[in-house]
C-alpha cells in the first residue's frame, strides 16, 4: 500500500495583491488630480468676471477696455474717488437706503410668510387647499405680470418714490417660494408637539409662537440670507419706483453712474461695482453655514 503523494500547496505570493492595490492607488490618485484640476479650471473661468472687475477698479479709466489683461500696467484709486458722488449724494447714502429696505424686507417676509404658512401647514378651515394651490401658482407667476397694476395702485395712493411700494408687498406674504418653503418644513415638525400645546391650553397664535416658531429655525435663517441678497440685487423694481436720488439704491445708483459717465467712467463703474459687492460677500461668508444647513432641513431637500 503506497502513500499518496499530498497535492503541493502554493502559497500566494504578497506581490501580485501589493501591486494590484498599487496600481489602483495611483489610478485613484491621478482620476483625482484630473477632477481637481477640472475644477479649479470652472472655478477660475466662473471667477474670471470678477476678478477683472475687480483689477479694473484700480486701473485708469482709459486703460479699462484697451488694456483688459488681469496684470494692471498702472495702479489708480481716482475711480473711487469720482464715484464716490452720485447726483451730488455721497455712495455712503445708497449703502444706507439699501440697508434699510433689506432688512424691511426680511422683517416682512419672516412675518408674514411664516404666519401663512403655520395656517395653511397646520390650521384646518374652509378653501384651505385652494389658498394653498394658489401659492403654487403664483410661485410660477412672473413678476412682470403684475407690475403695471401694482404700479397703477402705488400712483394712485402716491407712495412712488418712496419703499412702500417694495416693502408692503412683503408684509402681506406675496413671496410665495418662501411660503412654500415653510410649508414644508412645518410638515415636518410632530403635530405632537401642536396637540400638548392644545391640551395645556395654548391657543393658536400661542402655539405658533412658542412651539412652531423656534423650530423653523433653520427655515428663517433660510428666507433671511435670500431675502437679504435678492432684494440688495434687486434693480428692476427699484428702477421703477425709486426716481429720486435721495432715494437711491445701490442698484440705481450703478446706473445714474452709468448715464452721467458714459463714455469714460467704466473704471468708475467697476469701483463702485466692486464696493457693492462687499456687504454681499461678507453677509453670504458669514450665512454661509446657516445657509447650507437650512436647505438639507428643509423641503429643499
Amino acid at each position: 500500500m503506497t502513500d499518496l503523494a499530498a497535492p503541493p500547496t502554493t502559497t500566494p505570493s504578497p506581490a501580485g495583491p501589493h501591486v494590484e492595490s498599487a496600481s489602483a492607488t495611483r489610478a485613484r490618485r491621478r482620476g483625482e488630480i484630473v477632477r481637481h484640476t477640472g475644477l479649479i479650471l470652472f472655478g477660475l473661468l466662473m471667477l474670471y468676471p470678477l476678478i477683472w472687475m475687480a483689477v479694473s477698479a484700480f486701473k485708469p479709466s482709459h486703460l479699462v477696455l484697451t488694456d483688459p489683461g488681469l496684470i494692471p500696467t498702472e495702479l489708480t484709486l481716482d475711480n473711487f474717488r469720482a464715484g464716490w458722488r452720485v447726483a451730488g449724494y455721497p455712495f455712503v447714502v445708497f449703502f444706507g437706503n439699501s440697508l434699510v429696505l433689506a432688512v424691511s424686507c426680511i422683517v416682512g417676509n419672516l412675518v408674514s410668510c411664516s404666519l401663512t404658512a403655520y395656517a395653511l401647514a397646520r390650521m384646518n378651515f374652509r378653501a384651505r387647499k385652494l389658498y394653498f394651490g394658489i401659492v403654487l401658482v403664483s410661485v410660477m407667476l412672473p413678476m412682470h405680470a403684475t407690475l403695471i397694476p401694482q404700479y397703477i395702485v402705488f400712483s394712485e395712493l402716491d407712495m412712488v418714490n418712496t419703499f412702500v411700494p417694495l416693502v408692503l408687498p412683503k408684509f402681506l406674504a406675496t413671496d410665495a417660494f418662501f411660503v412654500f418653503l415653510m410649508i414644508q418644513f412645518i410638515r415636518g415638525i410632530p403635530r405632537e408637539l401642536d396637540q400638548a400645546a392644545w391640551l395645556d391650553g395654548a391657543g393658536p397664535f400661542r402655539v405658533f409662537w412658542h412651539v412652531i416658531l423656534p423650530l423653523m429655525r433653520p427655515a428663517l435663517v433660510t428666507t433671511t440670507i435670500f431675502t437679504f441678497i435678492w432684494t440688495w440685487n434687486d434693480f428692476f423694481g427699484q428702477l421703477i419706483y425709486l426716481t429720486e436720488a435721495p432715494v437711491y439704491t445701490v442698484p440705481v445708483a450703478l446706473n445714474a453712474l452709468v448715464d452721467s459717465q458714459s463714455a469714460q467712467g467704466t473704471g468708475t463703474l467697476m469701483a463702485m461695482s466692486v464696493l457693492s459687492l462687499v456687504p454681499i460677500l461678507c453677509f453670504f461668508a458669514f450665512a454661509q453655514k446657516h445657509l447650507i444647513r437650512g436647505i438639507s432641513t428643509t423641503g429643499l431637500k
